[in-house]
């Protein structure tokens, strides 16, 4: 599907109840949400669907579980996602098989595109290849918001009530907002990815392959296509003495244990900007930040995503409250409750990654993953514990 693609200023109501900027997960869940219950939303896009982007391709229970409470449990099992049931550690040569939980994978590209088609569904306009940015900063004393629209060479405006900014982690969309800023971390990775051919890897359905080395780590796993995803989060400097996200790609799986695979180079590699960054204040006059948007952190085994939904069902109370009328309490609440729901989550996936920095730390993690899988399954389990904000109807 390729939604609305001729919407323009012609066709396009300049009073919306809520502006989503950004389709992605997030976005995308937050306007079918709304718009399930009959708000007027307009969900805008910059790229156009379906696209492929940098991402492991793994839904976490804690995602699934925010699916099912969103009403779509069963979208990933319908777009054909396969069941995710065994991570392949890969650490200075040592492959350690770990049990997972009730995972699924499915590419960005599928889950993206049908998290949109839902949204559509229950009533919700759509504008792909359109660029947003948020109107001139407002005061309390405004009723609604400003959005700047862009398609092609024409550019008008449009107003709402609400603005979500769900736009990822490069949010232009914001720049206007100068009481609100992004940092990025020290030492953030940076992600990168490709899609290789089916039979680049002997890697069976349902197993995630991880190896950490000198410079990062890389994820693959075989999708609904037949396809292999990689993912990767690298060291900027690594990436450049190596010479390119192939090489150092290659250079991981050696180091972890794993196998060559062929057509790295060849690869349309995607890379992303740096991973892990925080964003204060998470909301402003008639605006709220969800998703990857709020703040991010490398993750492990598909939290991320988990996260950016998480997200969209906290934010919907508030929302909703807001439509009636806004005050500073909603912009307090929504930190509170992104802190309790995302950011507490966030924390193990932080620690983490700093463990995965420190090769005799991550070696002798892994060795006492060795000797007791079920301890290290029981770690990994706590990463993905579903914990859900009620839904409100």
């Amino acid at each position: 599907m390729q939604p609305t693609p001729e919407l323009g200023p012609l066709h396009i109501s300049p009073c919306w109840d809520v502006v989503v900027v950004g389709a992605g997960p997030a976005g995308a869940l937050a306007a079918h949400g709304l718009a399930s219950r009959g708000v007027r939303v307009l969900l805008v896009e910059q790229r156009l669907f379906p696209r492929w982007k940098v991402c492991g391709a793994c839904l976490s229970p804690q995602a699934l579980a925010a699916l099912k409470t969103a009403g779509l449990g069963d979208l990933v099992a319908a777009q054909g996602g396969l069941s995710l049931e065994r991570l392949q550690l890969g650490v200075a040569g040592r492959v350690n098989p770990i049990a997972l939980g009730a995972g699924r994978v499915l590419s960005r590209s599928r889950l993206d595109q049908a998290l949109l088609e839902a949204a559509v569904a229950v009533g919700a306009t759509v504008m792909t290849g359109t660029r947003a940015v948020l109107g001139a900063a407002a005061t309390g004393l405004e009723p609604d918001r400003e959005v700047v629209l862009q398609k092609g060479t024409a550019r008008w405006s449009v107003r709402a009530k609400v603005v979500l900014i769900a736009a990822g982690l490069s949010h232009r969309a914001i720049d206007k907002e100068a009481e609100i800023s992004t940092s990025i971390q020290p030492h953030s990775r940076i992600g990168a990815g490709c899609v290789l051919p089916g039979e680049a890897a002997e890697l069976a359905p349902g197993v995630l392959q991880m190896a950490v080395g000198q410079g990062g780590y890389v994820g693959l796993v075989r999708v609904e296509s037949g396809e292999i995803n990689l993912a990767c989060a690298f060291d900027r400097p690594m990436l450049g003495s190596v010479g390119g996200a192939a090489l150092l790609c290659q250079k991981i799986l050696a180091e972890a244990g794993f196998a060559t695979l062929p057509g790295l180079k060849e690869s349309a590699w995607q890379l992303t900007a740096a991973l892990s960054r925080r964003t204060i204040p998470l909301a402003g006059h008639r605006l709220l930040l969800l998703g990857d948007a709020a703040g991010y952190v490398e993750p492990f085994t598909g939290e991320g995503m988990g996260w950016a939904i998480t997200s969209s069902l906290a934010a919907l109370p508030l929302v909703l409250r807001g439509l009636e009328h806004w005050d500073g309490a909603i912009e307090t609440e929504w930190r509170r409750l992104h802190r309790r729901w995302v950011a507490q989550k966030q924390r193990s996936c932080r620690v983490l990654a700093v463990v995965l920095r420190h090769p005799r730390i991550s070696w002798g993690l892994h060795r006492l993953a060795g000797s007791f899988p079920s301890v290290a399954g029981s770690m990994i389990g706590l990463l993905q514990r579903p914990a859900l904000p009620c839904s409100t109807d």
